[in-house]
């Protein structure tokens, strides 16, 4: 080749190569910019603002009802807003969306479809920044909601730097069904995806500061509002649109951790929320004795969408579910100077008033004879129920336990859970009538393929009997016994199954999660519907076969309205009220043969 065919190649190529980046990002379409995308979660991680939009003109007919705000308002549940208003609410929000960034959203809305609510978050923090980001690809909003020029805005799109592209091919092939940091929200509702947050075990607060340790030392950041004015203008016109387009307008100020709310002087915290109130009525859960309790936030500004729920519960008069007293303020402009008081002064957290420490123990099979290992003596559970009554324990039951949680409803002092796996007829002829004559209650998990079984599946072989449907029937009936479930076929036997065998509800080795998912939802619907039929109600507790459980199984077992589920950790379990996540992967003494004086010491150490 002469050296000027050469050249002219060269260039060529040159040329060639930002066609082939703009036909790249324009087919991989990372943003969802181009109308080509077909996995709005990964698109909306990267930038919400565009690929929300880009989702909404595809589905505006599923939606009627719009949550408009910064990443806060994600904890407020779609779910409970559809029931409360009768409509189909999606979730708009955005990181660090500043009030600039909700005007010019609610504006688009109101423009593209026939909106009947706006809930409007207005967020501390708007009073800080305005009109902010448009210069990063992550950050922008689309030109048709922003008003930016069209041209400038896609050409930014389709000669984006090419890792953008290159990342959503790698992630589509680590995707898997549990959110990934790289697709954290959940497309339909718009929220972020929370369902492993929503079944992570909060218990006793040690337990929680070591998971979530910047609550331990929460660094002091002095704040300053220098843009009350511009948002509350902006505040002020989308009330006039929504107004305009006959749009109920709904406006809450989110909780806020306290620490973080002290890095606000009272002067800026007065003069945000009277400005606010100067423009619209609002419902406040800023400040509470909520912001004092870590345990209900991810971090100093996302809390947890049990909160959201209590907040929502508070706004549409839901009385039934557990809401603190302090938890909620409607503000006008009449009382906003009586509420102003209330964000400066803190409140001290009493733990005692809404939280509870439940030991729960496990058995199983008893004997008439001198116990070993799993197996009792008859005689020496007796002796152990009877200490108990003496110093003082009450047995309750998993349905207390959650409606302790979600409804307030209060225990007994000393509350015990006493459990039983397996489904053993011992429980029914030995243990039942123990419990009913010293006026204590009862929880049995029963393993599906076993109930009314001598033998082993269809191998023959002799096994410990266990109780059968008629006898479930009468303990349940008697108020002294609640059935769970054990699982329908996970409990399986090394000895008796064939290869490969499962280890308690673990994936097989090999086994793809697809498969294992289904197989986990078969068995679990299966045993779930079997004991319903078999009693006549519905069951929603799950004790795990030898304790094994993954953050898969546990957002799993949620999927099937399992509200509390069991291992075999040795522990005390801390109860909080209205987070409902604390009865998943409850902890369980083990009880051998001892006397009831031995379990005593042991529960009291």
């Amino acid at each position: 080749m002469s050296p000027k065919k050469w050249v002219i190649s060269f260039l060529c190529c040159l040329a060639a190569l930002p066609l082939l980046l703009a036909g790249f990002n324009f087919v991989v379409d990372p943003f969802g910019v181009f109308g080509n995308c077909t996995w709005y979660s990964f698109s909306e991680t990267l930038n919400p603002r565009v690929a929300k939009i880009s989702y909404l003109k595809e589905h505006f007919d599923q939606y009627d009802s719009y949550l408009v705000g910064c990443s806060s308002t994600s904890s407020f549940p779609v779910e409970d807003l559809n029931q409360y208003l009768d409509a189909s609410f999606y979730n708009t929000i955005v990181y660090g969306a500043d009030m600039s960034d909700s005007e010019k959203i609610v504006q688009y809305l109101l423009a593209n479809d026939e909106v009947k609510n706006i809930v409007l978050n207005v967020y501390i923090d708007n009073g800080m920044v305005y009109g902010t980001g448009e210069d990063e690809l992550t950050m922008k909003l689309p030109a048709e909601v922003s008003g930016a020029p069209a041209l400038p805005y896609y050409l930014s799109y389709l000669f984006a730097d090419p890792n953008y592209a290159f990342d959503k091919i790698e992630a589509a092939m680590e995707d898997s069904f549990l959110t990934k940091p790289f697709d954290v929200f959940n497309e339909e509702t718009g929220a972020y995806d929370k369902r492993v947050r929503d079944i992570e075990h909060i218990g006793d607060m040690e337990r929680y500061l070591e998971a979530y340790p910047e609550f331990v030392t929460y660094p002091h950041v002095p704040q300053t509002m220098e843009q009350i004015d511009a948002c509350m203008e902006s505040i002020q016109r989308i009330k006039e649109m929504c107004k305009a387009a006959g749009t109920t307008l709904y406006v809450v100020c989110a909780p806020v951790y306290s620490d973080y709310l002290a890095n606000f002087t009272a002067e800026d915290i007065g003069a945000f929320y009277t400005a606010l109130a100067q423009v619209t009525p609002y419902w406040d859960f800023s400040y509470s004795s909520v912001s004092e309790e870590p345990r209900y936030f991810y971090d100093a500004t996302h809390f947890r969408n049990a909160v959201g729920t209590m907040a929502l519960g508070r706004m549409f008069g839901n009385d039934t579910i557990y809401i603190p007293e302090d938890f909620g303020v409607y503000v006008t402009e009449q009382t906003v100077g009586e509420h102003i008081k209330t964000l400066t002064n803190r409140f001290e957290r009493e733990d005692e008033s809404y939280t509870q420490e439940v030991p729960i123990l496990m058995y199983h099979h008893l004997s008439q004879e001198t116990g070993s290992g799993t197996t009792i003596s008859a005689a020496a559970f007796e002796d152990q129920i009877a200490a108990l009554q003496a110093n003082g324990y009450t047995a309750v039951t998993l349905e207390d336990l959650y409606d302790y949680v979600t409804y307030g409803t209060e225990l007994p002092d000393k509350p015990i859970v006493i459990t039983f796996d397996d489904g053993y007829e011992s429980n029914y002829t030995l243990a039942y009538p123990i419990l009913e004559r010293y006026g204590f209650c009862g929880t049995i998990f029963t393993i599906g393929v076993s109930v009314g079984k001598d033998t082993y599946k269809d191998t023959g072989a002799a096994i410990i009997p266990h109780f059968d449907w008629e006898q479930a029937r009468e303990m349940v009936a008697s108020g002294v016994i609640e059935i769970g479930s054990h699982t329908y076929d996970f409990h399986q036997s090394e000895a008796l199954d064939p290869a490969p065998v499962r280890s308690g509800v673990l994936q097989l080795p090999g086994e793809s999660e697809e498969d294992y998912i289904t197989a986990f939802r078969s068995d679990i619907s299966r045993s779930l519907a079997e004991i319903e039929a078999g009693l006549g109600e519905p069951v929603h507790i799950l004790a795990y076969p030898f304790g094994f459980y993954t953050e898969l199984s546990q957002v799993l077992c949620r999927e099937q309205g399992i509200y509390a589920t069991l291992t075999v950790e040795e522990r005390v379990n801390t109860l909080v009220k209205g987070l409902p996540q604390c009865l998943y992967g409850l902890g369980r003494f083990n009880v051998t043969e001892s006397s009831g004086q031995e379990l005593i010491a042991r529960l009291e150490a």
